[in-house]
């Protein structure tokens, strides 16, 4: 796992050189990773990388170290992982802040939604049972009422004036 992490190019600055490598591979993580495993990514090669700790050669261990934070500090905030992941992240542009909220409130309608009781097949035979027969009043098994639209009427309006 080190030697993924070590991978990136020591020769640009912070900036260029952590843009330029994969956050995932400097971690030495999976993108599937879990928030606790890119915290204990962050932690062994925090300690192993500090300026404090690497007296061989600080510069290089100065550089890593801050690659290692700025990669955590994406990888750790939900928003800006979503970002990274979607290649929208730009580590130079601190504008990003509104748009990793929006992505951030996404992701917990998404899980929302994903946390849901599925309709079990009875449930889907049923709505479509009532689709046909246009009984739209039907409250499910869970207890939720759903909303329907009555289908749209062929005949033509009045007008107020008949």
């Amino acid at each position: 796992m080190d030697a993924s992490a070590g991978s990136g190019n020591a020769s640009g600055g912070a900036g260029a050189g952590a843009s330029a490598c994969c956050y995932y591979s400097l971690l030495g993580i999976r993108k599937n990773a879990s928030a606790t495993d890119v915290r204990a990514a962050y932690r062994r090669l925090a300690m192993k990388w500090h300026p404090d700790r690497c007296a061989s050669d600080p510069g290089e261990a100065n550089r890593r170290f801050q690659r290692i934070q700025e990669a955590y500090s994406v990888l750790s905030d939900k928003g800006k992982r979503a970002m990274y992941d979607a290649g929208l992240f730009d580590p130079l542009d601190d504008d990003d802040q509104d748009f990793s909220d929006f992505m951030q409130e996404m992701l917990v309608m998404m899980d929302n939604v994903k946390n849901e009781k599925p309709d079990t097949l009875e449930d889907l035979q049923k709505m479509l049972q009532d689709i046909v027969s246009g009984d739209g009043g039907r409250v499910p098994s869970d207890g939720t009422r759903r909303t329907r639209v009555a289908p749209y009427s062929t005949q033509p309006r009045r007008s107020s004036d008949d």
